[in-house]
Formats: C-alpha cells, structure tokens, sequence
C-alpha cells in the first residue's frame, strides 16, 4: 500500500521520514498487519478541487488511484468527504494564527512591574507588613530595647518600623538601630531578603528590555481584522482559506476580503511558518501544526482564540475496505493512550533559531519561596528570642519580689502593651512632681 506524507515538520534523510504521522502509519500497520510504502505528494498539496472539477494534492492523488491512502495533518471537511473515504479524526485541533512575539507589543506606563508578577508583589507587600509588626512588637517586648517603660520613651513606633525596613529596600540606613539581639536578628534578616530580591528585580528587568518576549497585543482574529500594519495570509485553497470564504461572520468576511485584495496566501505551510518568522506577518493555519512550529521556533507565538473546531483524518479512494478497520485502530490507539504519547513526544518544546536569545517571564513567588521561608524564620526567631528575654527579666522579678513568675510576666506585658504602663506613668510623673 502506498502512503502519502506530507507534514510540515517531517525531515527526510534518503528514504528516511520522521514525524507524527510517520509513527501514526507504522502503529496502524502493525495492528492492520498490512506492508506499506512511502512517498511525498507531488505538488506540495493537501487538495482542493479546481474550477474544473479537478483535485490537487494527496486528495488528487487517492482520487486518481495514485495512492491507496493519504496521512498527513489532513482537515475532514464535506467537500472531501463526497470525493474520497476519510477515517475517523485521529487528532483534534482548529484554526489559529501564529506571529513573532516582537512584532507588536502592548505597552504599559507599568513595565517597571513586570519583573514580579501580581502574586508576588502581594507577598512582598504582606512581608514588608508583617517584617515592620515583628520589629514593632519585639521592640516593645525586648527588655534590652525598651527597658523601662514608665521613664523611657520607646524609640521604634510603628510609623519608625515601617520606616526603617523601607530604607533598607533602598539600600539606605534609618536609625536609630535596634540594640537588642532579637532585633537585630529581624532586621539581618531582612536586609538579606531586601538585597536579594533587589538583584532578582533588577536582573528580571534587564532580562525583559534585551529579551524578544513580550505580549502581544494581537490576540484574536478580530484583533487582527482591525489592524492594517500586520499582514495575514494562509495557505492557498486549503481547508483554512475555505473556512473564511465561506464563513458569515463579519470578521472571518474582512479576514478573507484582506486576504483576497493583497493576496498574502502561501503556497504551503512551510512558506507561512517562514514568513512569520521574518516578521510582519501573521500565519492562519491549523493550531495543531501551529503549536509544533511555536514548540520549534521560539521567536512564534500561537493565539489564544482558537475557531472553526476540526479534526485531522486519513484520506482514502471511494469503497476502500481499509477505511472501517483503519478507523477501529484509530480508536483503540486512542483509547489505550498511544495517540496521546505520540503528541506528546512530537510536540515537545525544543526551540531553535532563537538566535541565543532567552525568554524571560515575570517571577512567581515559588520561584523565591527559599527566601520568603528565610524571612518567615528569620521574623519567628526574632519574636522568640524577644520573648525570651521578657520572660527572662520577669522569672528575675519574680525572685526579688517573691511572686509567681506567671504574675510578673502579666505585670511586664502590661506596662509595655496595656493601659497599665500610662497610668503606671502618670502615677511615677505626681510622686515626681510631690
């Protein structure tokens, strides 16, 4: 039996071919039981009938018994299906564009924030919020920092806390300094978290401006109908051009009237996925191929919006025995997850031609959980250490004044937090003034 191929990304050697539909053909053959023989269709074609009733491509050839099968990334459409016997879709896939992720990007007055993304410039803002509560509260607690209450006036408030972490993100000291160790275990900590995530910023940064990747700002079909600075074009009298042409949607109806005015269709989609790596040129073809070329090249970028849902089949001549058991193998290589491997191994992503240059994308906080998890360990310690010390000078009082040590503690924490420590020093400020 003589098989046609003809994908896009197969890469023949001699008589060697490789590709999805390459081992699609063996897998077939081997639950088929049947010998098979290759070769590549003549013009390069998919298929599509003439004004005179004439079939190109692999149609053309299964049509004039050239072949016995067509296999190839090959859309089921009606049309094709009133001419040869077509299988069940062994891959799903729809109609997309791809384009060079530098054509055109979508500016922003906010690029500055586009190192960190969203996630993670919310918790650097709940760590900048708890950091200056932990240096609040531990040199509030902290005998060594605060020592007495009633005389002392206590140096780190709240509005000072938060102003002392602030200079250390700009590499600026603010004092006065924390005496106690606790403190300044708090606040070590945080200077290491500050300088590490200022090189992670502004590494990021430098990254984005020398990186190709951006967003583009094209990102659906009527995105792209109502831009004239990018062309678009697809493969000529393919299943894709035929979609547009006879589509009653406004915008697929400009789609193909643009097309049609500056004729931008391509010979194959060789020509399309080489045009838009040149740039200023949006390729329309199926998703499906589109991503293997995007996994290939990585200078492209797919759409987002997908349309017009179809599936890829394999083609025979009219009353072919071969097309029902073709069609069971299909299902039952899908049903067992040979389908899904194949995809799978086909479209990994192994750029090429990127010219060296690396993606760069916006930091997520998994990426810098170590140092989040320093932080939270350096502001826990802190806390601990503070309360150590508390609880140390109280078990002293405790001794000296013959009191329960639980007491002497209520009494400490009392003065520092509680109301106690006003009235305790109005009463110390009259027996002054007596």
């Amino acid at each position: 039996i003589t098989t046609i191929k003809q994908e896009p990304y197969t890469m023949p050697s001699g008589s060697d071919l490789e590709g999805y539909c390459i081992d699609l053909i063996s897998e077939l053959s081997k639950k088929l039981g049947f010998r098979y023989k290759i070769h590549l269709v003549k013009d390069s074609r998919y298929g599509s009938m003439d004004s005179s009733g004439n079939w190109n491509g692999m149609i053309g050839e299964v049509i004039r018994g050239e072949a016995d099968l067509a296999v190839a990334p090959l859309t089921l459409t009606a049309v094709r299906e009133q001419f040869v016997e077509m299988t069940t879709p062994f891959m799903q896939t729809g109609i997309g564009f791809i384009l060079r992720k530098d054509l055109t990007s979508e500016e922003s007055h906010f690029s500055f924030l586009s190192p960190f993304s969203t996630d993670m410039w919310v918790g650097i803002l709940i760590a900048f919020l708890l950091t200056g509560l932990s240096i609040f509260l531990v040199a509030r607690i902290s005998p060594t920092e605060w020592a007495e209450p009633e005389t002392e006036e206590h140096a780190f408030t709240l509005m000072h806390s938060f102003w002392y972490i602030t200079g250390a993100l700009t590499l600026q000291g603010a004092g006065p300094h924390p005496k106690a160790l606790s403190g300044r275990v708090i606040i070590a900590i945080w200077w290491v978290f500050a300088i590490l995530l200022l090189a992670c910023y502004f590494a990021n940064f430098n990254s984005m401006l020398h990186s190709d990747t951006k967003h583009a700002s094209i990102k659906s079909f009527e995105d792209l109908a109502n831009q004239d600075v990018i062309d678009y074009g697809t493969v000529e009298a393919g299943s894709s051009m035929s979609f547009f042409k006879n589509s009653n949607n406004p915008v697929y109806r400009r789609i193909y009237q643009h097309m049609e005015r500056k004729k931008t269709y391509v010979p194959n989609m060789e020509e399309g996925i080489r045009r838009a790596q040149e740039g200023n040129f949006a390729f329309i073809g199926e998703a499906v191929s589109l991503d293997l070329a995007v996994a290939r090249y990585c200078k492209l970028t797919r759409s987002q919006e997908v349309i017009a849902m179809r599936g890829y089949s394999i083609a025979a001549p009219l009353g072919s025995q071969l097309v029902k058991n073709l069609t069971v193998a299909i299902l039952q290589l899908s049903e067992s997850g040979e389908l899904t491997y194949l995809r799978n191994k086909w479209w990994a992503n192994s750029c090429v031609g990127s010219d060296g240059g690396e993606t760069s994308e916006a930091l997520q906080p998994h990426d810098l959980r170590g140092l989040f998890l320093l932080l939270g360990m350096g502001l826990g310690l802190g806390v601990l250490l503070a309360l150590l010390e508390l609880v140390s000078k109280a078990r002293n009082q405790a001794k000296d004044g013959k009191k329960s040590c639980c007491s002497a503690l209520t009494k400490e924490l009392n003065r520092r937090f509680g109301s106690g420590a006003e009235s305790t020093d109005q009463e110390t400020s009259d027996k002054n003034k007596a």
